[in-house]
Parts: C-alpha cells; sequence; structure tokens
C-alpha cells in the first residue's frame, strides 16, 4: 500500500513504536500543512490510505473526488468531524478512528499555562535573557477562584489540579452531563453565566467545538471578567468570538490569557496578532502533543491501517460504506 501522513510537524510518526508495522509498505511523510486543494490533490493523488494526525488537514468531498486511488483513511484519535464521512461512504473510502486520551496530557499542559500566566514565567525568562531582572508581580494560586467551563474529563482533571493548589473551583457550560457531573462531585455549578466570569480569577476553557459552541464566548463575557483574570483556553480558538480575545487583553479585560490554540494553525512567521502582546502566553498546540499521547494514538492508527492491508479492517465508523465488509 501506498501510505501518506500529512501535517507531522516533528516527524513524530517515524519516532513511535509502532512505526516499523508499516515496513513492506510504501510511506511518504509531509512534515509541512496545506490547505490548498491542488497541493492536497497533488500529494495525496498516489495514495491508498492517509494517516491523518488529528483535525490538521480537513478531508471534503471536492478533495476526495481528486484522490481516486484513495480507499481508506485512518485517524488518529476518535474525532471525525473534519473529515466528510457521508462523502467517503459515497465513493469507496473507509473511515477507521484510532484510539487513545489525550486527558492527561491535556490537562497537565493546561495547569502548566495557568502558572506560566500567573506568575508571568515565559515573560519574565524571555527579559532575563534581555538583560532585565525582575519587571513584573505575579501572584499565587491559592485561596483563588478557578472556573471550569466545560466539566468533561480535562475540564475535571484541571479541577483536581486546582483542589491541589488551595483554589475554590467554579464550573459552567456544557452538557447536562457535565452539570450532573459537577454536582455530584460537590463542586459549584454556575447557570448565570455573567456571574461565572465576574467570579473567576482563572478561567479555564474545555468544551467541544460543534455548532452549538461556536462562538460561545463572546466579547460581552471576556469584558465581564477582572482586570486581574486570567482566560486559558487549550481547547479550541473558534470558541471565541472572532478577534474578541485580542481585543479583550488590549482593553485589559481579563488582563491576561494563556492559549495553546489559534483560529488558524498553524502560526508561521508570527501571524497571529495574539503573539504581539505581553500580557498572553502562547503556545503552538502543545495539548496533546507529547511522546506516551503519540504511542498511543499513532499505535492505534497504523494498526487499522495493517488491519485493512489484511483484508480485515478494524474500528470503521463508515460501515455503511458498500466497500465496508
Amino acid at each position: 500500500m501506498r501510505i501518506v501522513i500529512p501535517d507531522d510537524y516533528q516527524d513524530a510518526a517515524r519516532q513511535v513504536s509502532s512505526f516499523g508495522k508499516l515496513a513492506g509498505h510504501t510511506v511518504t511523510v509531509h512534515n509541512d500543512t496545506t490547505h490548498d486543494l491542488d497541493a492536497l490533490a497533488h500529494r495525496f493523488g498516489a495514495a491508498d490510505a492517509l494517516l491523518l494526525i488529528r483535525a490538521r488537514t480537513r478531508i471534503r468531498d471536492e478533495l476526495l473526488a481528486r484522490l481516486p486511488r484513495l480507499r481508506l483513511i485512518s485517524q488518529t484519535g476518535h474525532a471525525v468531524d473534519h473529515i466528510d464521512v457521508a462523502a467517503c461512504s459515497r465513493r469507496g473510502v473507509l473511515v477507521a478512528s484510532g484510539g487513545g486520551d489525550a486527558t492527561v496530557a491535556t490537562a497537565e499542559l493546561t495547569w502548566g499555562l495557568v502558572l506560566a500566566a500567573s506568575r508571568h514565567i515565559a515573560l519574565e525568562a524571555e527579559r532575563l535573557r534581555a538583560g532585565r531582572w525582575q519587571t513584573t508581580i505575579g501572584r499565587v494560586l491559592a485561596g483563588r477562584t478557578l472556573g471550569i467551563l466545560g466539566y468533561g474529563r480535562i475540564g475535571r482533571a484541571v479541577a483536581a489540579y486546582g483542589d491541589a493548589f488551595g483554589m475554590s473551583v467554579i464550573v459552567a457550560g456544557g452538557r447536562d452531563a457535565s452539570r450532573q457531573s459537577a454536582e455530584a462531585g460537590g463542586r459549584r455549578f454556575v447557570t448565570d453565566r455573567r456571574e461565572f466570569f465576574a467570579t473567576a480569577d482563572i478561567v479555564s476553557v474545555h468544551l467541544r467545538l460543534n455548532a452549538t459552541t461556536a462562538g460561545s464566548i463572546s466579547a460581552g463575557d471576556l469584558a465581564g471578567m477582572k482586570p486581574t483574570a486570567i482566560f486559558v483556553n487549550t481547547s479550541r480558538a473558534e470558541l471565541v468570538a472572532p478577534g474578541a480575545l485580542f481585543a479583550a487583553l488590549r482593553k485589559g479585560t481579563p488582563g491576561f490569557a494563556a492559549v495553546d490554540v489559534f483560529e488558524s494553525e498553524p502560526v508561521i512567521r508570527g501571524s497571529d496578532p495574539l503573539l504581539t502582546l505581553d500580557n498572553v502566553v502562547c503556545t503552538p498546540h502543545l495539548g496533546f502533543v507529547e511522546l506516551d499521547t503519540y504511542e498511543r494514538y499513532f499505535g492505534a492508527a497504523i494498526d487499522n491501517i495493517v488491519a485493512f492491508a489484511s483484508g480485515r479492517p478494524t474500528n470503521i465508523v463508515n460501515p455503511e460504506s458498500p466497500v465496508a465488509p
């Protein structure tokens, strides 16, 4: 089989232990990203299978129409919202989702950003290298209020870190199951959105991105935060109304932010306006990017390719396809 792996910024696929299972197949790895339809059609044109890293490349019908050889898309992780699964089914392409869970990796990265923003770690480290000494005054976390927006697996993990640091934790947003889980765990669930944003010293976002949540964090929500508060987003940038966070940080409410996600990724050559601000810590979507998580994600996706090649496809998300077993 001819297998193409796009968007592998760190050349990670070749570093995971399961990569050797693809011996005997022709594997092409692209370490950069393109969203140009013609470029994608050229890169994927000879592929029998694609191995996708999360949602870095969208697969739509207009691209599939130009990939007559394609028979399998193997996805790292469970989410396939970026793939037109119905179009894949019509065109005889199977979609297999991989296993793996990035809860711990993302929660740990989130807490690292909380600490970095609250004590201005990145800014002070940069200024120290430039010859400056103690230019800002940070704040401790103990005794302050942590607001969790979306109480799923990652939200619960981050809330537990807040407990360990002596913070008061409040919860808002998400589905009814999130509210029930929060209340069952003794958390205070805040139904008044204005109260939630006004009360929290740190708001950490852990919502799923869908048609309902896209843009749901408004300029008004951010304007209602304290000038000393920190807004943290390791989920999806599209959850915030376009441009609203940049405008809010320039106005000073909230006073600080820490983000791992951007409206257009990857961010190359400092192209996002948030990078121009001193009151925001920015990291390049590192939430799930660590070796143990990669081992699980790639391992499951590669196993799906091996199973397909042997004639026994596994973890197929479009069994209605005419080519499904």
